[in-house]
């Protein structure tokens, strides 16, 4: 028996002196994603509530959501000009897409909207308007990217309004995002 008990107390050290490699630290940084646009032309307010952003590491199985909340934004507000859409503090690494979930999305023919270009909520203006179908609900970025360290990592995107939003036949309008790269740093 003492035979048995000093074999697996040998074993047992030898396993903690092992050079097998140990986890690596990993650091976080900070990353913001910001949005502008070339709005839809014929229209006073296009409102897209997003519900969430968030981006994939390429050594992670899942997605790492930027901020918290629902984000709306008006696509007009944001012609020459941009906000923010995700904030966040991230594990550092490579990063190899951006996600979107939209959870609505309307355009307004009559009236602008009031207020901030984005926020938590946005009013929707009076006067006629119609919603805009998004067939998956997503908006996916193919998009490489790094995160350093105790660093800071900013990409602006353009949603193109003009390219994006199409009225079918039937009078209803449908969104094929058009989604393209400003800067990246």
């Amino acid at each position: 028996m003492r035979w048995i008990i000093a074999l697996m107390i040998s074993a047992v050290g030898l396993a903690s002196c092992s050079n097998s490699p140990t986890s690596p630290t990993t650091g976080t940084g900070n990353f913001k994603l910001m949005l502008r646009d070339s709005p839809f032309s014929d229209a006073k307010a296009v409102l897209i509530a997003f519900s969430s952003v968030s981006v994939h590491r390429d050594t992670d199985n899942g997605f790492t959501t930027l901020g918290s909340g629902q984000r709306v934004c008006d696509l007009k507000k944001l012609q020459g000009a941009q906000d923010v859409l995700g904030v966040g503090t991230i594990p550092q690494g490579h990063y190899t897409q951006i996600r979107f979930v939209v959870s609505s999305a309307a355009i307004y023919f009559d009236n602008a909207s009031t207020g901030a270009a984005c926020d938590a909520t946005l009013a929707p203006p009076a006067g006629r308007s119609s919603t805009v179908d998004i067939p998956s609900g997503e908006i996916k970025l193919n998009r490489e990217f790094d995160v350093p360290a105790s660093g800071a990592g900013t990409i602006v995107i353009d949603l193109d309004g003009d390219r994006s939003i199409h009225q079918t036949g039937n009078g209803r309008y449908m969104m094929t995002p058009v989604v393209g790269i400003i800067s990246a740093q």
